[in-house]
């Protein structure tokens, strides 16, 4: 007869939902290990909702302490996302003795070192497959097949919806407004996707991997961050006849003097694994001493890839694979923070979209000015137009580092002969 695995469940959005749904509706997840994971208590905001599950009464509370303190439930899954009353519940259900799996970056981005403390003191254990990545394994392959590498570098493309975006405007010639509906018509993106297209749910999913990758505490105000919400047609033109594809790219790379970790969109040339990761798939790029590159692809964005995610690991939870895993790796307790790359010292090819008045010498001044900084220039683009109007040229530069770069921009944006802001976007390699 199969072990019954008591769970506990604080949140049913969609996520919650497609967990609820395959513990009650489908084959029961746990029988392929010897288990039988029952769900015996749902944390909702309104118990009354219609949710089309077939529940037993009583499951359903409106209070979060009932979920963690109940002596039926092993495992506490927490999908409520943000910080509170995440990590008050999470921390509650540590000290009850529940072992917990998660799937906000969010929470163990910010809090992280203070939950798996407390996970440490109570002897218990937590799992996030699900927090980066979709149904990507990542998490496991750090934590467990690329264990014995020292990783130089991760380079991913970690949230679905914008990969959607992107792939609706540069396949699809769709504008941003109308590939941002249709990923939320598709429930890739939430009702307020502010989070996803800024590049901050990027930002938290890097912070999480780059302290399992690093072994350190990563600040996320030190995380230089721009998202996609701001991108224009006409650069993805350009981008596409020079031979890139632009991805929101969180990259984290270990150097001599650091670790240096940014979130931004980026030109990847078209041969690239990374360009051809369409729609809401994900893909993240690991390079270690053993291994040299691993490519980790898969969805990124769903509800089904979560709940994958999610039940993976209530299963490794409640085979012990999972608890025994944290507590013999003390990269988790994140109780130091890593040494981090100023984003000023950040070095890299860039894309410089130049809004200049087509007068003879106004060239000759913005290479003047790149010069002076030291960033020499590999390709210019400038398309046919009439004379004395304001045109975009396109400048592609050999790698600088972002300071020298900034003040360059600054200077020639003051020129009297700029019409707009210099666009400015880097390109991976």
């Amino acid at each position: 007869m199969a072990k019954v695995i008591g769970i506990g469940l604080l949140g049913c959005g969609t996520v919650g939902t497609a967990v609820a749904e395959a513990l009650t509706t489908t084959a029961n997840p746990g029988l392929r290990a010897g288990l039988k994971l029952e769900l015996r208590r749902v944390l909702v905001r309104n118990a009354r909702k219609k949710r089309g599950l077939n529940l037993p009464a009583g499951v359903l509370t409106t209070e979060g302490q009932t979920v963690v303190t109940d002596p039926k439930v092993e495992i506490v899954v927490e999908l409520l996302g943000g910080l509170e009353p995440a990590r008050t519940l999470v921390l509650a259900a540590l000290a009850a003795g529940k072992h917990v799996v998660t799937a906000n970056k969010y929470l163990l981005a910010v809090h992280g070192h203070e939950i798996f403390a407390a996970a440490r003191a109570a002897n218990r254990c937590v799992a996030f497959e699900a927090s980066c990545g979709g149904a990507i394994p990542i998490i496991g392959a750090l934590l467990g097949g690329l264990a014995a590498n020292d990783i130089t570098q991760l380079v991913g493309i970690v949230n679905g919806t914008c990969n959607y975006i992107l792939t609706q405007m540069t396949r699809g010639g769709q504008s941003y407004a109308t590939a941002l509906a249709g990923a939320q018509a598709a429930g890739y993106a939430e009702p307020d996707p502010t989070f996803d297209v800024n590049g901050t749910d990027s930002a938290h999913k890097l912070a999480v991997l780059a302290a399992l990758a690093f072994g350190g505490r990563v600040d996320l105000a030190s995380i230089a961050c721009r998202g996609i919400d701001t991108l224009q047609d006409q650069d993805l033109r350009y981008g596409k006849e020079l031979g890139y594809i632009c991805k929101l790219l969180a990259i984290a790379d270990k150097t001599a003097g650091g670790v240096s970790l940014q979130v931004r969109p980026t030109w990847v040339p078209a041969d690239h694994p990374l360009a051809n990761v369409h729609g809401s798939y994900n893909a993240i790029m690991v390079e270690g001493s053993l291994c040299g590159t691993a490519l980790f692809y898969g969805r990124g964005a769903g509800p089904k890839p979560t709940a994958s995610a999610v039940l993976g690991d209530v299963l490794e939870v409640a085979l012990g694979v999972a608890p025994a895993r944290f507590a013999s790796l003390p990269r988790l307790d994140w109780q130091k923070d890593l040494k981090l790359v100023p984003s000023g010292k950040l070095t890299s090819r860039n894309y410089l979209r130049v809004t200049v008045r087509d007068v003879p010498g106004v060239l000759a001044k913005v290479t003047r000015l790149l010069g002076t900084q030291k960033i020499s220039i590999s390709a210019v683009v400038q398309h046919e137009t009439n004379q004395g109007q304001f045109v975009p040229v396109v400048i592609m530069t050999h790698a600088a580092p972002q300071h020298q770069l900034d003040t360059a921009l600054k200077a020639i944006d003051q020129l009297p002969e700029i019409g707009a802001p210099t666009v400015c976007m880097p390109v991976l390699g």
